[in-house]
């Protein structure tokens, strides 16, 4: 029995389309097309019924098995996240809060906590907003509540800390906005 992929990639071959063409036709993106015909997931409903109908041919069944990640995988996807959560909040920190922290290393903590996500937003362009905060803001959340118990909320406030830390996160939610209106901009 072919699999699913088998069956996209030769009626997509019948029809003389290539495989940008049928991300076109099918309004589906082009890399969800190349995954799925060389078997490297199997598609979402709604997903496959679009290909289909563009295909012109009846909806396949599903396969049974999926690729699911092992444990490693998981496991090394969450620490580098953790690492990644702590080294902003390092950086941050250390250039607002420590004791000899002086205008210009404040000044230069606020630009980085609206660089450095801004970078993480245009890497994360296909995530949602709350996946991209929750995956790399929450250590900035973290780090705000500490700051807040531990320091108190005027000489965090004062020092510079918590704007960087709300601007961080402010970028990571909304800067998907900001990137996607420049380059419609740059893009005319």
């Amino acid at each position: 029995m072919d699999s699913i992929g088998e069956i996209i990639t030769s009626s997509r071959k019948k029809k003389d389309l290539t495989q940008e063409q049928l991300a076109d036709f099918s309004k589906v993106n082009l890399r969800t097309i190349q995954r799925i015909e060389n078997n490297e997931n199997v598609p979402r409903e709604n997903t496959l019924k679009l290909i289909c109908d563009t295909l012109e041919i009846a909806v396949p069944k599903a396969e049974v098995s999926i690729k699911s990640p092992n444990f490693i995988e998981i496991g090394f996807r969450y620490f580098s996240l953790v690492i990644t959560n702590l080294t902003l909040m390092t950086i941050i920190g250390w250039m607002t809060l420590d004791s000899e922290a002086n205008l210009n290393s404040r000044f230069a903590g606020l630009l980085l906590s609206f660089l450095i996500p801004i970078c993480i937003v245009f890497f994360t362009l296909k995530i949602s907003r709350t996946q991209r905060l929750l995956k790399f803001g929450s250590g900035f959340l973290v780090y705000i509540i500490l700051a807040i118990i531990t320091v108190g909320f005027p000489t965090a406030f004062v020092s510079g800390l918590l704007p960087c830390l709300s601007i961080g996160l402010i970028t990571l939610f909304y800067g998907d906005s900001l990137i996607l209106k420049n380059s419609n901009f740059i893009n005319k």
